[in-house]
């Protein structure tokens, strides 16, 4: 039987330096469409070339395949819930219920405050439910479709967005990736978010200036004509009956995922409510997607399920009202499914290889100092997202290897805890390949790319990690803590 033989960090690196090249190339050569297939094939590529390396150094191929499926299954309520966000659009653009935030919104909010309003809108959303995807796939989609019509640009809109949404995750006792980490690092739930309080609200703070500076600022906007708002509304009224009474189905939802309901049946609920609602008040948009031919309950079925499954669009007098009112049901999803098989793929071809445990190895090597340790872990999860392309992943794996370092040094575990969260939670989704990165860009319609660098609260929150731990501040020790 052939044995495993140590690994050189070059050959661990080549799949990685394999993996960049194509990805660099695809956005040379295939620009914003490169999500659609070459990132695909690039990630199994990268994934053949681990797996190559891997097999001539003693792995077995059994192996890799076991690391594969276990991959994929962590995986499966992860793409369950993109299917069902798929459906839930397109089942409250039939019921008018996408088309009446627009409506209303545009009523209500200005260039100027919108991107702050966006943000804070999603955190207070996200820290009431615990879910930045539930966030982004209900009030996240609205809120493009309104900030697109105000004539602001795409990429700050999902950036106000997605940190309002990781800033709710990231301090909500409802949130997984808040439960895990405290889990991972040892300590509890609650001493957790408060000493995570110390990095998440200045961070939070920054981003929120950034957004009112750019909007007022005019940085992320378009002069918006006089009366735009008017024509958009009428386009939008000249198709469905909007009345507040739309709103039933989507705050049923989010009462549902605010009392621990889980994400993937609330959201089907969602999808149902969202037919109802659509059988209710629009008949005429049910005619007019089904077709004239049909008894009416024929054509409520008939609609309702193109809703749920396929594309669908309608045709107002209004150029931008048309390009707002289409979605893509289940099917508009399954390119971002095909992304994340590949990219779990990848990561556990890596992990099986032993190639992330010798990356992994080399991040930790000489650290002597607090700095230094609270710096190699943000830069173990921030590896470990791009690497493994799965948050979760990104918080267990250097949670587990730090742990005892964190311990020598008498540091409590809320050190760690925070760290893996200011590193490990909200960096997942700035990656375009790894599952956030990947099911946030299919949600809202906008490149990973295109919306990461205006993720205002994404970016600050590990540089202001590595800021506390270099100013010594708030760095709590065992025996502070009574430990």
């Amino acid at each position: 039987m052939k044995s495993v033989r140590p690994m050189s960090l070059l050959v661990a690196l080549v799949p990685i330096i394999a993996l960049i090249a194509m990805l660099a190339a695809d956005v040379v050569w295939f620009g914003e469409d490169s999500s659609y297939g070459s990132n695909q094939m690039a990630l199994l590529i990268a994934a053949l070339i681990a797996g190559g390396i891997g097999v001539t150094r003693g792995t077995k191929w059994e192996e890799m395949r076991e690391a594969i499926a276990s991959s994929i299954g962590q995986a499966t309520e992860a793409i369950l819930i993109l299917l069902l966000i798929g459906a839930l659009a397109g089942t409250w653009l039939l019921a008018g219920i996408i088309p009446a935030f627009i409506h209303y919104g545009l009523l209500i909010l200005q260039p100027g405050i919108f991107l702050f309003a966006a943000c804070v809108v999603c955190a207070v959303l996200s820290l009431a439910t615990g879910s930045s995807w539930g966030t982004v796939g209900t009030v996240g989609v609205a809120l493009i479709g309104i900030g697109t019509a105000l004539g602001l640009e795409e990429g700050w809109i999902a950036g106000a967005i997605i940190s309002g949404a990781y800033f709710g995750d990231k301090l909500s006792p409802l949130s997984d990736t808040t439960n895990l980490a405290p889990a991972v690092a040892g300590t509890d739930l609650i001493t957790h978010i408060k000493y995570m309080t110390i990095t998440t609200i200045p961070s939070f703070v920054i981003a929120l200036i950034v957004f009112l500076i750019v909007g007022f600022g005019g940085s992320a906007s378009t002069i918006v004509e006089a009366g735009f708002a008017d024509g958009f509304g009428d386009a939008v009224r000249g198709v469905f009956n909007i009345h507040p009474g739309l709103f039933i189905a989507p705050v049923a939802v989010l009462v549902m995922i605010a009392r621990k309901v889980p994400a993937a049946p609330a959201l089907f609920i969602g999808v149902l409510l969202g037919a109802l609602t659509a059988v209710i008040f629009q008949p005429d948009v049910i005619k007019m997607v089904a077709g004239e031919d049909l008894s009416f309950a024929a054509a409520a079925y008939v609609a309702s399920m193109k809703a749920m499954a396929v594309d669908t669009a309608y045709v107002t007098n209004n150029v931008l009202a048309d390009n707002l009112l289409k979605a893509g049901g289940m099917n508009g999803m399954m390119n971002t499914i095909w992304l994340i098989i590949c990219a779990m793929t990848f990561g556990a071809v890596l992990q099986a290889a032993g190639m992330l445990k010798r990356i992994t190895a080399a991040l930790i090597s000489g650290v002597n100092s607090v700095f230094g340790l609270i710096g190699r872990t943000v830069g173990t999860c921030i590896a470990f997202n791009i690497l493994a392309s799965d948050q979760y992943i990104a918080i267990v794996v250097p949670g587990k290897m730090f742990k005892d370092a964190f311990d020598e040094e008498g540091l409590a575990p809320e050190n760690l805890s925070r760290t893996l969260e200011d590193a490990g939670t909200v960096t997942s989704v700035l990656i375009p390949w790894n599952t956030c990165g990947v099911a946030q860009s299919g949600i809202l319609g906008v490149a990973t790319l295109a919306y990461a660098p205006y993720c205002i609260f994404n970016w600050v929150s590990p540089l202001m990690s590595l800021l506390v731990a270099g100013l010594g501040y708030k760095l709590k020790y065992k025996d502070d803590a009574g430990q």
